[in-house]
């Protein structure tokens, strides 16, 4: 299969392919074979600068363009992503080692999220409501905040892009798009899709490079108006504190280590079968993977025992006959193997996987065995980290408040399931459950484009993407007050 990459990969500033201005390129790491699979542009504060200039220029014609015309050019964007979905899954797989199966079912995701946004042209509502004066009229409109930042990760490359880009543009903001330095040829090709669709020069602008060097001076620039971040805790923090200090509009949907109970009335074959898709798809790296598994203990040797099993016929490998691919590069897979290996010190034990795949077919890519493990304290490091791996922990509870209660006992609060056929059990977790997402009967994971997604505590700002409340976010609202004068009449 021939796969249409570019040897380098460069920036779109102000709608030209563009090289670094210090003419820096660093390798991309095929993470599936260890290969370099292309170069892409090492940018910086100049390049944000330039991006900037072009975003400032762009916006105000932008802004002025009816939304429901917006709506009309995102949607020529998804008609190319359409066109293309084979060729962007081709990058996708390429870039981050999952099958072709897989990164063709992300890019239609994304077509979907492009879709409902293309479509909300139609409907970006304000309101109109009462006044407590007389002949006086109050509503409000929405309007653009200008420059968005948006900054994204490489475990879904395309629906990262998506989610992001296309809320912002609908309502009426240029954008400067960092690209994730893991999957810098999936942000590129969305870049020339939208140039071929007539996007206008500067509305939309792609920066590859590294978070420090690219990432912070966007972060740190004055014009830009609304930063959105999907990431880790630890980087969200620092973004809220460098652009807190100029009072931005921040965006964060950060990590999660959630949780997925399994009580003694579920369906335990089905609950066995989204244990492993919630843990291990993707190479576990979701910020909605679930790694802490908590089980009823009438259950918990039963149920351990059949997701052994399941576990153990797992296949490993970038292909559609594999079940999930390697980690994204060789610094996250060690530093998942000294997690593990402090852990067993610690008393940790491994049922399963926990070590690297160095197996003739394995060794050159960046490939973790799919890896349970039990005997750990919920207040053990592992327990409260998110590695972004495929790693799971079983927890044994003793019942429902048990589970409930080490289900909230986290840092983190942005998904989670149960796994129960108690219609009482299933409402009551449903209510009582501190994250921002809840699944009953199915996986941790799995959240729709037309769907609010965003997570409590140490998961997010409060903010939610995509769905409508991705409004919110991307514009201002203004209060409009009409007076008249009936005298005038």
């Amino acid at each position: 299969m021939v796969i249409n990459i570019p040897e380098r990969i460069p920036n779109w500033i102000d709608g030209k392919q563009q090289p670094a201005q210090t003419g820096a390129w660093f390798d991309k790491i095929n993470p599936a074979n260890g290969s370099v699979l292309c170069q892409s542009a090492r940018s910086g504060k100049a390049d944000i600068e330039n991006a900037v200039l072009a975003a400032k220029r762009a916006q105000p014609q932008w802004a002025d363009t009816p939304p429901v015309q917006r709506g009309l050019l995102l949607h020529k964007i998804v008609m190319g992503m359409m066109a293309h979905q084979a060729e962007i899954a081709q990058i996708v797989a390429a870039e981050t080692g999952k099958s072709h199966k897989d990164a063709f079912g992300e890019t239609g995701g994304a077509i979907q999220c492009g879709l409902f946004y293309a479509s909300e042209g139609q409907r970006l509502y304000g309101k109109t409501t009462t006044s407590g004066t007389a002949h006086k009229y109050a509503m409000t409109v929405r309007q653009p905040v200008g420059i968005a930042g948006l900054i994204i990760a490489a475990n879904t490359p395309i629906a990262n892009v998506a989610w992001k880009v296309f809320p912002a543009l609908i309502c009426g903001n240029a954008a400067i798009l960092k690209a994730a330095e893991d999957t810098p040829a999936t942000a590129w090709i969305f870049g020339e899709i939208a140039q071929v669709a007539g996007l206008p020069s500067g509305v939309l602008n792609i920066v590859q490079g590294f978070g420090p060097e690219a990432g912070q001076p966007l972060v740190e620039h004055a014009d830009v108006g609304i930063l959105s971040f999907t990431g880790s805790t630890e980087v969200g923090r620092i973004i809220q504190r460098l652009a807190g200090e100029r009072l931005t509009k921040i965006s964060l949907e950060l990590g999660g280590k959630n949780p997925l109970v399994v009580c003694d009335d579920a369906d335990l074959e089905n609950a066995s079968k989204w244990v492993t898709l919630s843990a291990f798809s993707n190479a576990g790296q979701r910020c909605a993977s679930g790694s802490r598994i908590l089980i009823f203990d009438s259950v918990y040797d039963q149920f351990r025992e059949m997701l052994i099993e399941r576990i153990r016929r797992l296949k490993i490998g970038a292909t559609d006959e594999d079940d999930f691919g390697p980690v994204i590069n060789e610094g996250q897979l060690n530093n998942m193997l000294k997690a593990i290996k402090r852990a067993k010190t610690q008393g940790a034990v491994i049922l399963h996987g926990g070590e690297r795949l160095m197996d003739s077919i394995h060794r050159a890519g960046f490939y973790l065995s799919p890896t349970l493990i039990e005997n750990v304290s919920p207040t053990a490091e592992i327990s409260c980290t998110e590695l972004f791996g495929p790693i799971a922990i079983l927890y044994r509870v003793q019942n429902f408040e048990e589970a409930l209660a080490l289900a909230n006992d986290s840092p983190y609060g942005l998904t989670a399931c149960i796994h129960t056929c108690n219609l009482h059990r299933a409402i009551r977790f449903c209510d009582k459950v501190q994250t921002g997402v809840v699944v009953v009967n199915a996986g941790t994971y799995g959240s729709e484009p037309h769907m609010p997604f965003g997570g409590v505590k140490q998961s997010g700002n409060g903010t939610r993407e995509p769905g409508t409340e991705a409004l919110d976010i991307y514009s201002n609202l203004k209060d409009v007050y009409l007076n008249i004068d009936p005298a005038q009449l």
